[in-house]
């Protein structure tokens, strides 16, 4: 996972910027649009779908190459911290795509929307059975813990504590805390260098013995082959030998 620019221009210079709170790139090249959204604003659907194809219309390829409009998964996540203007106000996760409205087909599967909505989960920290309401759970009562609980899978939700942590150290406590990683990581880089030289000086080393082995034993065989009356020549070619060594011997 890549993060890239949070800003999209407009196409002309008069026109303002686009500004997510967070855009990423995954490892197939999916783009991932994220949006924290507090305070409930006239138009929000308008503006999500304007923010992403903003997105989309960068995205295209130019010239011959954008023949084919072949695009990336786009996936908009917005965190909403009010509720919308929609009658089911319990629903707390909506996952949208263009759709065909008679069957509920999908048609387009590149292009999701993806709104958690605050204000509507209501479950208690004993009530967690997917990872998706220990998200939920997460966001909505983040600024009540301090510390990782046990509830939470902490394969996933410690480093949101670490990064919870760093955020609360003084500017002078940040730059020594990321010194401090800085050191550990030149370490650990180091270490994983030398090891490398290591592994490649043996091998050398392995390979160095292993040619001798060989070169001791094509001798050994010339020899042999010498007593038996066979010609230098012959020997030479079938053992790979310059003929002057195999003359010496």
């Amino acid at each position: 996972m890549q993060y890239s620019n949070v800003e999209e221009d407009g196409d002309e210079p008069s026109e303002r910027k686009v500004v997510f709170d967070l855009r990423c790139v995954g490892a197939s090249g999916e783009v991932f649009l994220v949006e924290m959204q507090l305070q409930n604003q006239d138009f929000f659907f308008d503006r999500a779908v304007s923010y992403t194809s903003r997105t989309i219309s960068r995205l295209a390829k130019k010239g011959k190459e954008g023949n084919n409009y072949e695009l990336p998964p786009i996936y908009f996540v917005a965190v909403l911290g009010f509720r919308l203007d929609i009658s089911n106000r319990e629903k707390y996760y909506y996952s949208a795509k263009i759709m065909d409205e008679f069957d509920q087909e999908v048609l387009y599967p590149k292009l999701s929307y993806k709104l958690l909505v605050l204000p509507n989960f209501n479950k208690s920290k004993n009530d967690l059975p997917t990872i998706m309401d220990q998200w939920m759970y997460l966001m909505k009562h983040l600024d009540e813990i301090d510390e990782l609980p046990n509830y939470l899978d902490k394969r996933i939700f410690s480093r949101i504590f670490e990064v919870g942590e760093l955020a609360k150290l003084t500017p002078d406590e940040q730059m020594s805390y990321i010194s401090s990683i800085d050191r550990k990581r030149d370490y650990i880089n180091t270490l994983a260098y030398a090891k490398k030289e290591g592994r490649l000086e043996g091998e050398k080393h392995g390979r160095t013995q292993a040619e001798a082995k060989a070169y001791e034993e094509k001798l050994a065989s010339a020899r042999e082959l010498k007593k038996s009356g066979v010609s230098n020549e012959i020997i030479s070619k079938s053992l790979d030998l310059p003929q002057e060594v195999v003359n010496k011997l």
